[in-house]
């Protein structure tokens, strides 16, 4: 399967902490391998993911970066590829089978505060789910949905001490042995 990342630009401690959390947990659950972030380094999302990944299971890495840029650019000198999810960019619909062709690791960029251009020059491909603004969290879990076709919802997670027992009503949960 495609290694898949995500890469959340500009994230600020006092402003963003719910949406970058969010963001990091939506890419786990759907199946992203790890999360970059930039912008403000807060430990505090980097404990919570660690915490989610020693009940839920999984070995998601969230990992802080200085410079988006040479991220960016040193992902695509080791033949990765890069999305960037905005509403100015062509239908997901009109490029996702391509995208989901290429075996090439993804690297998909959400952004946090405006996006400065050179985001938009160096992605393989600018992406919207839709032409309206929106959540940059339902944008990621809409891509990643379309990205894997469906299966992520039926990823299983190694190491998991908890585990979520589907039900019509109620909460189930049980706890694993290993």
């Amino acid at each position: 399967m495609t290694e898949v990342w995500v890469l959340r630009l500009f994230h600020r401690v006092s402003r963003d902490k719910r949406v970058s959390s969010h963001l990091a947990l939506v890419a786990r659950a759907f199946g992203a391998r790890g999360m970059y972030y930039c912008g403000q380094r807060d430990p505090l999302i980097e404990e919570t993911i660690e915490k989610v990944n020693s009940q839920w299971g999984g070995d998601f890495k969230i990992i802080y970066v200085d410079s988006y840029i040479k991220l960016i650019k040193k992902w695509k000198k080791e033949d990765g590829e890069v999305i960037h999810l905005t509403m100015y960019g062509i239908p997901v619909d009109k490029v996702i089978k391509t995208i989901r062709k290429s075996r090439k690791k993804k690297l998909v960029i959400v952004g946090g505060e405006k996006v400065p251009g050179i985001v938009y020059e160096l992605a393989n491909w600018n992406i919207s789910i839709t032409n309206q603004p929106h959540s940059e969290v339902a944008a990621l879990a809409v891509f990643l949905h379309e990205f894997f076709e469906g299966k992520e919802l039926y990823f299983e997670f190694k190491g998991a001490k908890l585990r979520i027992i589907p039900q019509e009503r109620g909460k189930k949960v049980v706890e694993l042995t290993n």
